[in-house]
């Protein structure tokens, strides 16, 4: 632990005072809400200052620096997919910043560079951020974000020459690309224009689902459907495998309910029709045969089901029950060799099983271990098919899977320089205070001592109905062979045991999720696993929200906090971009009762002066848009003010950068760099 005072910038508080439902709540750093303004800039650059001057100097940070680069410098690729008679795959040579995407005609041709985004900028801030391939395989539509923006500008390449179209749309966030099998364009979504000076923080609504015919202006994209009415409705539109319908799921924020519309392609000006019209259930459509529909819901199956639906008579007395509820977490459903691959959830990993159409169990196909599997992706007629495979200790693996057969062949197997027989990993339960029995997975090196001694990162999430399975990181590695215990507890909010799971964490039960994560601290201290000044706690989103309200509700459990791009204003987290639609998970602070639920665990408004709070990391960038970086200024400036110990309390902002998605492998390097050399230096760890 360091032992010296510091210094920290200047935080100036203003008398800004606000009223909810009668309680006044001073809001002294409303400011740094403005990330332009000149006084936000010199505060983030005086941060900035402090901080990476405190990382530069910390011992060790050079080795973990070296050996993350050493072991991050493999061969990756994604599990490859098939369109118009061509794979797709992506690769990255080790350390690249960003994966390039390549194509191929048969499985051993040479593979050719269709897109490589590394040449779109010097520094690898330019990512891909979506793509979708026509039907014949003659065109790829993609979008790019800029500094890990959530705005994305979609254009086309044509597969053959690798040359751009003239085809360019903008103004475009949350939305894929689906082709009308005609090759002539592809349906969309976007917003309307932002100002340009607030378009990283201004709140996004009215959201339009569009259609691009190529060679054509965006000016003249066709509006297909839009609600004027309902300005927080999202629209996501996909053409059927047949290329008859479009399916518009219709979306309302972060809340997994959704609507199913639809629109018969084949005919001139058809109508959207309204299939599922209620915001009562999630529903996936997963492929259909003529007017028959199969979907993924969890309507009256919290844990998920698959029916089927013929819209000729789509009354609800008329649907199928195709594969009924499990005991396990029905994730999601494709269809290959006309049958149903069923991707299942068994207490957070993985378990794949094939089913007949007519909902009869084919096999459970065998996968290489405790983990999770991915992929599966293609046609109904595809007689092959591939997929991944992932745990702690197994770097993601991919896999020719034979439909017919049931056999699965290596095709892609990374090389990384460590043995994972040097690893182990097991999964345990344990109980919250309200009696909830949650799993934890642990990993760490084989036959370390259980005398509470051993440096613990305990990482969670807990919400959206996310769910976290295990799965192979070259930074975890690192901290792994530091000596650290690397702990990822399943708690409520997330979606490992269904719709119940989720609900059991959110709006008026969200201190749930933060009592699981507190018991998993105590289980591993009573296990004797660590103890409190070993003991350090880690999340990015909702899961540095997580970390916020644990670490000002428990300061005493913890030794350090690592709360990146986190949630931490909860009486304003709705005031900025798509910040309203998290009301699902959270409620809303305009609602009397859920005021007083965020009120009381909000991290900003729970800072208590005078308190010796762990060792803490904020991370956070500036072009965040998607949880906007004042929720992390307002909390540093916060808890410098009332850091009442002698453990620095500080926050790195990355400049370039968003919410985390396309970070370049440089910037993500020299940011778990500094984390890592912070927990070792604030847990006691010695570095070589």
């Amino acid at each position: 632990m360091t032992n010296s005072p510091f210094q920290y910038p200047s935080s100036p508080q203003q008398d800004q005072v606000d009223t909810y439902h009668g309680v006044t709540v001073a809001d002294p750093y409303r400011w740094l809400e403005d990330p332009q303004s000149e006084a936000s800039r010199q505060w983030i650059e005086a941060q900035n200052q402090v901080t990476f001057g405190y990382l530069k100097q910390l011992p060790g940070r050079a080795a973990i620096n070296q050996r993350l680069t050493q072991l991050w410098n493999f061969e990756r690729y994604s599990t490859p997919f098939k369109r118009g008679g061509r794979y797709f795959y992506f690769k990255n040579d080790g350390l690249q910043n960003q994966s390039v995407l390549y194509t191929l005609t048969t499985l051993e041709a040479e593979p050719q560079v269709l897109l490589d985004p590394n040449t779109l900028s010097e520094d690898g801030t330019v990512s891909l951020s979506g793509l979708a391939v026509s039907e014949n395989g003659a065109y790829l539509a993609y979008g790019l974000s800029t500094g890990g923006s959530d705005w994305v500008e979609w254009y086309v390449r044509e597969i053959a020459t690798g040359q751009d179209t003239d085809d360019h749309l903008k103004w475009v966030k949350f939305s894929g690309a689906s082709w009308t099998h005609d090759h002539q364009g592809f349906f969309y979504s976007r917003y309307d224009e932002p100002d340009e000076t607030t378009k990283l923080e201004a709140v996004n609504y009215y959201q339009k689902l569009y259609y691009h015919r190529l060679g054509t202006p965006q000016a003249e994209d066709v509006l297909v459907y839009e609600r004027p009415d309902q300005k927080e409705w999202g629209f996501g539109g996909s053409v059927t495998d047949d290329g008859r319908y479009l399916i518009i799921s219709v979306w309302k924020g972060t809340d997994p309910n959704n609507l199913v519309f639809y629109k018969d392609l084949s005919t001139t000006d058809s109508p959207v029709v309204e299939l599922i019209s209620e915001f009562e259930a999630s529903y996936g459509v997963i492929d259909n045969d003529g007017s028959m529909f199969w979907l993924r819901t969890d309507l009256n199956a919290p844990k998920g089901r698959l029916i089927a639906i013929d819209l000729a008579q789509p009354d609800r007395a008329h649907w199928q029950e195709i594969i009924p509820e499990a005991e396990d977490t029905l994730e999601d459903v494709s269809l290959l060799n006309h049958q149903f691959v069923a991707d299942y959830l068994k207490d957070a990993y993985t378990s794949i099983r094939i089913y007949s159409l007519t909902g009869d169990l084919v096999r459970q196909v065998e996968l290489p271990g405790i983990g999770s599997a991915g992929g599966f992706d293609g046609k109904r007629n595809d007689t092959e098919t591939f997929y991944s495979f992932t745990s702690f200790t197994v770097p993601n693996t991919i896999y020719h899977y034979d439909m017919v057969t049931g056999q699965s062949t290596l095709y892609r197997q990374p090389q990384v320089d460590f043995d994972p027989g040097n690893y182990t990993t097991t999964q345990v339960f344990y109980t919250s205070p309200d009696g909830t029995r949650v799993p934890m997975f642990i990993t760490h090196k084989t036959g370390i001592d259980l005398n509470g001694q051993n440096p613990t990162l305990l990482y969670g999430y807990g919400g959206f109905s996310i769910s976290l399975t295990p799965s192979f990181s070259v930074s975890n590695l690192v901290w792994m062979e530091m000596g650290g215990v690397y702990a990822v507890p399943n708690l409520r909010g997330g979606g490992e045991y269904g719709e119940d799971w989720h609900l059991a964490g959110a709006k008026l039960h969200k201190q749930n999720v933060f009592d699981d994560f507190i018991a998993a601290a105590e289980w591993l201290i009573a296990q004797r696993y660590t103890s409190p000044d070993k003991l350090a706690i880690m999340g990015g989103s909702n899961g540095g929200l997580l970390v916020g309200a644990c670490m000002t509700q428990r300061p005493d459990l913890f030794a350090a906090a690592l709360p990146a791009v986190g949630v931490m204003d909860m009486l304003r987290f709705n005031q900025f971009t798509i910040g309203w639609a998290w009301e699902s998970d959270y409620g809303s602070p305009q609602n009397e009762v859920e005021f007083k639920t965020l009120y009381a665990y909000s991290p900003l408004h729970n800072l208590k002066p005078g308190t010796a709070y762990p060792a803490t990391l904020i991370t956070t960038a500036d072009h965040d848009d998607r949880v906007v970086p004042a929720h992390s200024f307002k909390f540093a400036a916060a808890l410098q003010t009332a850091h009442g110990g002698d453990r620095p309390v500080l926050i790195r902002i990355e400049t370039k950068a968003g919410h985390g998605a396309g970070k370049p492998t440089a910037k993500v390097i020299e940011e778990i760099s500094d984390k890592w050399a912070f927990l070792a230096a604030n847990l006691g760890m010695e570095v070589g």
